[in-house]
């Protein structure tokens, strides 16, 4: 069992358009610190040493407002090599300031903190968790919500979901998987029935 700091951390990861976000909602309605990890890869997009080494190898992405997200899509979900060059960049930043995170939750007396990762098995996240759950759904349904949340051409969330992990991935690498193929109330169900077994496992 990995411990961090006698903190247990819980990663909570899935496919994109998945509703990962759903479920750490319902996490944290039911009581567990969340770390956001879209959060805090925003926060650390903005440091000026991640945004130097940034435009050394993507010297098109950056400018002087900071780092062209979708620009930067649109070159690494289409190219696999580039997507690991930039996750060399970014994943180091990303994990001190979540070991940060971590460190100040255990400060406050917490001892299970859900880390919402959608890159937990990329970025070497997973190597620090107690358990993972993993949210999965049907191509068309992850499609659909994608378009919908962020207003995307239909080739650039094409090109998103095609760079990801299967759904036989995640259940191989995972001790919980949600299929999030229902409405939210059967959603919230699993989740709940996730939560009340990581209480009985891990709040000790």
């Amino acid at each position: 069992m990995n411990t961090l700091d006698n903190v247990k951390v819980i990663g909570l990861t899935g496919q994109s358009g998945a509703g990962k976000t759903s479920v750490s909602e319902i996490f944290r309605s039911l009581g567990f610190s969340v770390i956001n990890c879209d959060a805090v890869s925003r926060r650390v997009a903005d440091f000026p040493e991640f945004l130097a080494e940034m435009k050394e190898v993507f010297p098109d992405c950056v400018d002087e407002s900071g780092l062209l997200r979708q620009k930067l899509g649109a070159i690494v979900f289409n190219d696999a090599e580039k997507l690991r060059r930039y996750g060399g960049i970014i994943f180091p930043y990303i994990t001190a300031e979540i070991f940060r995170l971590i460190r100040e939750l255990r400060d406050l007396g917490e001892k299970i903190v859900i880390l919402d990762a959608p890159t937990l098995f990329e970025s070497g996240l997973a190597d620090i968790c107690s358990a993972v759950i993993s949210v999965v759904a049907p191509f068309d349904l992850k499609l659909k919500r994608i378009l919908e949340r962020d207003g995307v051409p239909v080739e650039f969330a094409k090109s998103r979901l095609s760079s990801q992990f299967s759904e036989d991935f995640f259940a191989a690498r995972s001790d919980y998987l949600i299929k999030n193929d229902g409405d939210i109330s059967d959603l919230k169900a699993a989740a709940a029935d996730i939560s009340r077994k990581l209480r009985e496992r891990f709040d000790d």
